[in-house]
């Protein structure tokens, strides 16, 4: 027996309809909605049980039933929208140390180098005793965020956007 049942109003079935027809918004979107029109039990629903939908839509019957349970728990809009995500993910540089690397990033090559590379760049952190350690990738990634990326073709010691 199904505690959650899904219960739509005309309106919400036309908004479904209306989205599903226009086919421009994400796909996950687009699956969730065909789950609620499908799990529907209100007047014009098909009233489906979770295994048709499951093989009407080619979907895992836990993703039908947490959009049932969303749809009813927190309503038919959070229903369409995925869930945010409850994983942290701290910054690996801080603001200074982010400054320390543009700044290290246009200042001139090592010796007999013609440009810094990325690890080069990593390396002189560590050495300069700004990070304790950090990855050529997060150096990458730091100097595209700031707008930098194109560093690595310029000329020593030149630090334009």
């Amino acid at each position: 027996m199904k505690v959650y049942r899904v219960r739509l109003a005309p309106q919400e079935r036309t908004h479904l309809g209306e989205l599903l027809s226009k086919g421009k918004a994400a796909a996950r979107t687009l699956t969730h909605a065909r789950i609620l029109l499908k799990a529907d039990e209100g007047e014009a629903g098909p009233h489906l049980s979770d295994d048709a939908i499951v093989e009407a839509l080619d979907v895992n019957r836990s993703t039908v039933e947490r959009v049932r349970i969303r749809c009813v728990e927190e309503g038919f809009e959070a229903a369409l929208r995925p869930r945010p995500s409850r994983q942290a993910h701290p910054r690996k540089l801080d603001g200074a140390q982010e400054a320390h690397l543009v700044a290290v990033a246009c200042s001139p090559a090592p010796t007999g180098r013609t440009r810094w590379s990325l690890r080069l760049l990593a390396d002189k952190l560590v050495e300069l005793e700004i990070v304790d350690t950090v990855s050529y990738e997060t150096v990458r990634q730091t100097l595209k965020k700031t707008g930098l990326a194109n560093l690595a073709g310029v000329r020593p010691g030149f630090c334009g956007r």
